[in-house]
């Protein structure tokens, strides 16, 4: 896929005061500091579109990208930073819970993970919960230039091994390195396959 445009639409932590033109949306979540808007910025090749932070939970609004003025790229708030304090986190919380629940339009959502880290409980629970809710998801390794190809291997095997003992399949997943821009193409290319089995499947 060849972004041509991406532009910011519109920040918001009301679910029904996000667009609605119908266009397939593609979230991306994951914990606090994982990477997202650095990943989203490397993704639409637009420096500066989703704003980066050294400081852990800044994301805290429903953000909304066009691109190509054919889908959404949606940036979540990033969940358990454990410094915005208990109501903090609740707060969070509900934007997700509600935009998970009540966007149609949603198509899928990208669950980042730092491959340099262990399986995480507060990252399985949120997968336990996709999956419990139907929530079509992908996964995708972030940060995979902070490590070794055999720590990489040895991290995601490990995840894969703990997602496998309650889950029968894992969804698609993903490696990226927005530093070095790896993984840009599999991404792109797999929401432009979704994108494209969503327009010959109309009627």
């Amino acid at each position: 896929m060849i972004i041509k445009k991406a532009e910011f639409i519109i920040s918001n932590t009301d679910p029904a005061r996000c667009p609605k033109d119908g266009c397939p949306e593609y979230a991306f979540i994951g914990r606090s500091n994982v990477g997202k808007s650095s990943l989203i910025n490397m993704l639409t090749g637009v420096k500066g579109l989703a704003l980066t932070s050294s400081t852990p939970g800044k994301t805290q609004l429903i953000n909304h990208f066009l691109i190509n003025n054919a889908w959404y790229l949606v940036d979540l708030p990033g969940y358990g930073y454990a410094q915005q304090g208990k109501k903090g986190r609740e707060k969070i919380k509900d934007i997700i819970d509600a935009y998970l629940d009540e966007r149609e339009e949603l198509t899928c959502l990208f669950v980042l993970l730092d491959c340099r880290h262990e399986p995480q409980k507060i990252d399985l629970d949120f997968i336990s919960l996709l999956g419990e809710s139907g929530i079509p998801f992908a996964i995708i390794f972030t940060k995979i230039d902070k490590i070794s190809k055999s720590k990489l291997n040895e991290n995601v095997s490990t995840y894969k091994a703990k997602l496998l003992e309650t889950w029968e399949e894992l969804p698609s997943v993903f490696y990226t390195s927005a530093e070095h821009k790896k993984g840009r193409e599999e991404v792109l290319n797999y929401i432009e396959e979704i994108n494209n089995h969503i327009l010959f499947s109309k009627p």
